[in-house]
């Protein structure tokens, strides 16, 4: 348990010291008006207290990936806690923090237009592209996932549920975002704050030996699957996870002031990293075996992980209540998911949102295309998700790096995750089977001299630029 607690805690410290720091290298300007104030037009840009901007923020982000993914992780050993510890603090958290804070300096734009603007229109439309397919895919999952979930409790149709899912998101992504998510998720946040304190006061209440097997030195991985660069893959949300900068620039356009930025950005990082730690040390301290585990996850998926686990240890009532809170997270992200994704394709064709009429111009055909999606088995398309969503996280990472290069400030804060994650995205793709399926230690080898190679490039190529003024700030 000192383990676990130590890394709770670890997290909670790196918010109010290097958050904190990192909030000192951006430079806030509390005096500044932020795009709610300057841009405010009742439907994406409204002005909302801090409480409901971070609890919207946390729920955007989380889905199932704080949860399934460390489930996964937890098959690799106790390094999955560490690498949510070191990835929340110094990776995830910048990454969130600068994807909210460049949208909102930039008046509330999508993180396409935030990294076109400092890596040039190649990586502005690579991104439009990438976020567009990841939104969808993440839309479409968030729409199937839930609605199984909810038909093995319920018995109700899975085809009903889906359809009723697919209603309240485009609802939810027309909609004023005030009226429906506005409301309903401060409810839902108490549903994931029962789930996640439910699920440790369940292991101490029922005696289990929190992370009994402490061997660092073995990968203890069922199927011998690679920590490098697997792990961090695998384990997203929790974190590092791309997905974030296409939810931060909807809080970025409701946020009262920039001082808001580290509790609503960086804050609701390292809330998911506590989930993650949470559920992860439930998957290693629950089952006996990373093999016990694993038989369950292959023979349910790691919903299957969840049932058992929440189950046992909160009894019928207290287990119906924390998978309820898993079933919210994926609809929370999903509904978020589609309406990032009307906003990026209103940016692109500039199309402008204030309308109904121009919010169905979008929206019809977009749920149109996931409609189908839902229909054909995407299996494939899917593998490339892992690798596509750290892609968008180490795109972000080096937008942030130039950003702050350009202004002569301390860089290396998102330089050095950008390198990392330039080596992990590189292992990956050139080993996996899904891509160039070269052998490992070939790819390993290469992945370092493309990430010394970025860096090199980087620190050649950008230079402080002089500045006469302060960013401008949005148009009134």
């Amino acid at each position: 348990m000192i383990y676990f607690l130590s890394c709770v805690g670890l997290l909670i410290l790196g918010y109010f010291t290097y958050g904190v720091f990192v909030e000192k290298i951006f430079g806030i300007e509390p005096e500044r008006k932020t795009p709610c104030w300057t841009k405010e037009d009742g439907v994406d840009y409204i002005n909302m207290p801090t409480w409901k901007v971070f609890f919207i923020q946390l729920l955007d982000i989380a889905g199932l990936g704080p949860i399934f993914g460390p489930i996964l992780g937890a098959l690799y050993g106790p390094q999955a806690l560490l690498w949510i510890v070191i990835g929340s603090i110094f990776a995830g958290g910048v990454h969130d923090y600068f994807s909210g804070m460049l949208s909102l300096r930039s008046g509330g734009k999508s993180i396409p237009e935030v990294v076109g603007d400092e890596m040039g229109m190649a990586a502005r439309q690579t991104l439009r592209v990438f976020s567009v397919v990841l939104l969808l895919l993440v839309g479409v999952v968030f729409i199937l996932g839930p609605a199984k979930l909810l038909g093995s409790l319920t018995g109700f149709n899975v085809s009903l549920l889906v359809g009723l899912i697919f209603v309240y998101y485009f609802i939810a992504t027309v909609l004023p975002i005030d009226k429906i998510i506005g409301r309903l998720y401060p409810i839902f946040g108490a549903l994931l704050m029962f789930m996640t304190i439910g699920i440790t006061f369940g292991l101490i209440y029922h005696g289990y030996e929190f992370l009994p097997n402490m061997d660092f030195a073995v990968n203890v991985h069922p199927g011998d699957l690679p920590i490098w660069p697997l792990l961090f893959i695998t384990l997203s949300c929790g974190a590092l996870s791309g997905f974030h900068s296409t939810q931060s620039p909807l809080m970025a356009r409701c946020m009262r002031n920039e001082k808001n930025g580290r509790p609503v950005f960086y804050g609701a990082m390292i809330a998911e990293g506590i989930i993650a730690l949470v559920w992860a040390t439930a998957g290693m301290s629950f089952y006996e075996t990373p093999e016990a585990m694993n038989a369950v996850i292959a023979a349910s998926s790691p919903a299957g992980v969840v049932n058992e686990v929440s189950n046992a240890l909160l009894g019928p009532l207290g287990g119906f209540l924390a998978i309820m809170g898993v079933i919210v997270l994926p609809i929370t992200s999903g509904d978020t998911a589609f309406r990032s994704t009307r906003l990026i394709l209103a940016e692109a064709f500039n199309v402008d949102q204030t309308k109904i009429v121009k919010r169905l111009m979008i929206a019809l055909p977009l749920f149109g295309v996931a409609y189908f999606i839902t229909l054909v088995d995407f299996n494939v398309i899917w593998r490339y998700f892992g690798w596509s969503n750290q892609m968008l996280s180490m795109l972000m990472l080096w937008s942030a790096a130039i950003w702050l290069a350009r202004k002569g400030k301390l860089h290396w804060i998102a330089t050095i995750p950008a390198v990392f994650m330039t080596g992990v995205d590189a292992a990956f793709i050139l080993q996996a089977k899904i891509g160039l399926g070269l052998p490992a230690t070939m790819s390993n080898i290469a992945s370092v001299v493309i990430a010394v190679a970025s860096l090199v490039a980087f620190l050649m190529l950008v230079r402080p630029v002089a500045e006469t003024s302060k960013d401008p700030a949005p148009a009134e």
